[in-house]
């Protein structure tokens, strides 16, 4: 497995890590136990942790760092997961944020977890007010 890439992690795995989006502690702990520590942190990254984004840095994630800003449409973030070629993250991050088409792309490629993660990534963001002093990437 290619560690960073999304598309390669097993979906019992992709499972955990939704539910760890949605807040739901145990899950966290269970991708730390698990060796799972970079989707622990981007699920905590996600639900605003900061330690979490620089954690992902300092680890070899950065990917994972620039979609945490790519799902605020960041357009940096996009830019520079565009030119790393992180192209499911880019369609996730899109998908995250209701674009239709990416929506769409996921259910027409049979990638119905990444469906499942976006729906799980908006329905958080949705019920945020924006905090201005969260940095971006």
């Amino acid at each position: 497995m290619k560690r960073g890439h999304l598309e390669t992690y097993p979906t019992k795995i992709l499972l955990a890590f939704g539910e760890a989006i949605s807040g739901k502690e145990q899950f966290f702990t269970w991708l730390m136990e698990n060796k799972y520590p970079e989707l622990a942190a981007l699920a905590k990254s996600i639900r605003g942790g900061e330690n979490s984004v620089q954690w992902l840095i300092k680890n070899g994630f950065p990917q994972f760092a620039a979609f945490d800003s790519a799902v605020h449409n960041d357009k940096r973030a996009i830019m520079w997961l565009h030119h790393y070629k992180f192209t499911l993250l880019i369609r996730l991050a899109d998908a995250a944020r209701g674009t239709p088409v990416a929506i769409r792309w996921f259910e027409q490629n049979n990638l119905l977890i990444f469906s499942v993660i976006a729906q799980k990534i908006k329905s958080f963001v949705d019920q945020q007010t924006f905090d201005v002093h969260k940095r971006r990437f």
